[in-house]
Parts: structure tokens; sequence; C-alpha cells
């Protein structure tokens, strides 16, 4: 059950205000609530603005122009939200003054509605204490002016038993017991007027004051639901904030979820690339043998050895009696082609090369001194490296022990 106001806060007695008081004293509370509730939306509000800016901030000095493919637009789209976010939360910071406002206009008008009861109540307040006072003096004339009278009466009847009185003497006492019955009827009428017209004016000031109770209480309603609101509305629009700026991230979700690390190395070697193969290898040019006049009278070259699987580069060097770079027939070393089986892989990398696998058989026809032979394979014949070979028959291991030592 709902309590009232005008039920509750009277005085004591009848120049007691603490009722009246208590009830100001609680609409003065509730003004400073409103405004130290406008003063939390306020600084919420500014918070809001300068996170919002410095987003906007941050994503306009964010670089990422160097980057291709979709990881640029992820990136690109990572930044667009980003400032898109902050947009967001410098229109929350604009809501949040809004409702700032509101809270202030409805302060003002509270309080001008609360002046002209507080004014209608002292006017009627200071004229009531007056004549309270006034009834309360009259009241203490008539009751002295009552005693005055009775006390004039006894006297009266104190002398007509008395024989020795004179008859002057009688006639004094009862003219003074006259004139105070006569004051103290008049002393009653004063009294009686005071109290007929002290007793109307309270009945006008507790209609007034009836009414006043009435007001403030449904303006202390007013004031406790404008506030639960407003509050309440601040939490929803921080609530939807955090649903758009999760929609934000999802945003960049999908753009990353179509980040493609083939598509990116593929955009930029398209963009990008420069030859399809590497550069021709370099070719040994030997300057030993000059002529008269100073110029190469024979230039002959040799092919770069080839790395073994899980060993580093070197280049066999060039001694011997046949260090012109010379092939050897197989016939030349003695008997005739020798039959070698492929130790590792081999692609070939120059239309005079042989490609071969691990494990076949090859014939080789030609050794030369470089470390490359001629090998012999399904009617096709090509260069080979010979550190990739191993021979089958012992026949001839000197005759290769000798060519690996050159």
């Amino acid at each position: 059950m709902a309590l009232l106001f005008c039920d509750a806060f009277w005085g004591t007695d009848f120049s007691d205000q603490s009722g009246y008081e208590a009830i100001l004293q609680r609409l003065q509370d509730g003004r400073h609530m409103c405004k130290d509730v406008e003063e939390l939306l306020k600084m919420r509000a500014l918070a809001e603005e300068k996170y919002g800016r410095d987003l906007v901030a941050i994503a306009r000095k964010a670089e990422g122009q160097t980057e291709i493919g979709t990881l640029k637009a992820s990136f690109d789209k990572l930044k667009a939200e980003i400032e898109k976010t902050g947009n967001l939360h410098i229109q929350l910071s604009e809501r949040i003054k809004e409702e700032v406002q509101k809270i202030e206009a409805f302060r003002e008008h509270q309080r001008e509605q609360r002046k002209k009861l507080e004014e209608i109540i002292e006017k009627l307040q200071k004229p009531k204490m007056l004549l309270h006072k006034k009834t309360m003096e009259s009241k203490r004339l008539y009751e002295q002016r009552f005693k005055e009278a009775e006390e004039a009466e006894q006297a009266v009847g104190k002398k007509t038993n008395v024989t020795t009185s004179t008859h002057r003497q009688s006639e004094k006492v009862m003219s003074r017991a006259r004139l105070c019955r006569q004051a103290a009827n008049l002393a009653e009428k004063q009294y009686k007027w005071n109290v007929d017209q002290l007793e109307k004016m309270c009945q006008d000031w507790e209609s007034t004051y009836r009414s006043a109770c009435e007001v403030f209480q449904q303006q202390e309603s007013e004031r406790i639901n404008i506030l639960r609101c407003v509050l309440w509305e601040h939490c929803n629009l921080l609530s939807m904030q955090c649903v758009q700026d999760d929609d934000c991230c999802e945003e960049v979700r999908k753009i990353l979820e179509q980040c493609d690390i083939i598509t990116d190395n593929n955009c930029f070697i398209k963009m990008k690339k420069t030859a399809c193969r590497p550069p021709a290898l370099i070719e040994f040019r030997s300057y030993s043998d000059l002529n008269a006049n100073g110029g190469v009278r024979r230039v002959e070259t040799k092919r770069l050895s080839v790395m073994l699987p899980g060993m580093s580069f070197s280049a066999y060097p060039e001694t011997g009696s046949n260090s012109a770079g010379s092939y050897t027939s197989a016939q030349q070393t003695g008997g005739g082609p020798e039959k070698y089986m492929v130790l590792y892989d081999f692609k070939a990398q120059e239309d005079d090369e042989l490609s071969i696998s691990k494990g076949q058989v090859v014939t080789i026809t030609e050794k030369g001194e470089d470390g490359w032979w001629r090998a012999w394979r399904d009617g096709i014949s090509g260069l080979v490296p010979r550190t990739y070979l191993t021979k089958i028959s012992a026949q001839s291991q000197s005759t290769r022990l000798c060519c690996c030592s050159s």
C-alpha cells in the first residue's frame, strides 16, 4: 500500500513545522541527486567523445600502404571499422548529452513549481502563526478577567453577609463585580472570535498544505521515475554500442576469412615477378695460353661441378695432363663402355644434360675431367654429374678413383 505525504508529515503541535521541513529537505536532496546524475552523464559523454575521436585518429594515422592482396583488404577493412566505431561512440556521446538536457529541463520545471507552492504556504504560515499568538494572548486575558470577575462576585457575597458594612461599601463592591464581569465577557468574546478566525485560517492552511504535499509527492515520484528511465536508457545505449562494436569486429572477421596466403603470394608474384629461370652458370675461361700480341690464343671452358645432396658446393680443380677440359672416351681408359648405377636423382638443367633417377643403370661413354660424364640410357645421351654415379663392376675401380682425385 502506498503511503501519502499528507498523512505522515504534520507537526506535533500547532507551531511545529518539522514535517514540512522534512519534505523540503527531501526535495532539496532530490534536486542534488538530479545534479549528480547530470554530472555523471556529462563525464561519460566526454569520455565517449574522447574515445571516439581517438579511435578515428588511430584509424586515419595507420599506414599499411605497403601491403597487397587480401591481407591489405582485411587491414583496410579493420581501419574503416575502427573509424566507424569511433564515429558511433561520438554519436553515443551526443545522445547522452541529450539525456542530460532532459534532466536539466525537468529539474528546472520542478524548481519553479516547488517555488510557487512554497511561496503560497509561506503566505499562509505567517498570518496563521500571528493569529495563533494573538489567540493565545486573548486566552490568557480571558482567563485573567474571568478569575477577577469570580473574585469580585465572591467579595459581593461576603459583604452582603456582613451587617456592619455600610450601603456605600456594598455598592462599591457590587459595582466592581459588574465591571469585572463585563471585562470577562468582553475577553471571552474576543477569545472566541480569535479561536474562530484561527480555525478558519487553519482549515485553509491545512487544505493548502495537503494539496502542496500531494504536489510534492507527485514531484518526487516523477523525479524518481525520470532518473530511473534515464539510467535505464543510458544502459540500453551502452548495450547497443557494445552490439555495434561487435558488429564492426564481425565485419572485419568476415574479410579476414577471405584472406588467403596463396592468393596473396600469387598476387605478389604476378605484380613483381622478374624472370622465370635462374641466371646462366658462370663459364670458366682460361687465359693461360696467350699469343704473341697478348691476345687469347685458346679459350676453353669447364662446367662447374654439381653439389651432392647434403654437401657444400665445390669445384673440382683443373689439374693433370688433361687440364684443358676435354672428354676421354671410355674405350681409351681400357675396355668397352662401363656400367654405372645412379645414387641420387638429377634433373637436367641444360639441353645437353640427361635426367636420371636413383637406382637406374646408365652406360658411360665419355668421362670429362670437370666432373661431368656423358651417359647413355634408353637411346638418349647426355651429361650427368660423376658424383651421382657408382660403378657396378670393380674392373675399372682404379680409373674411377683417379678421376675422383682429379
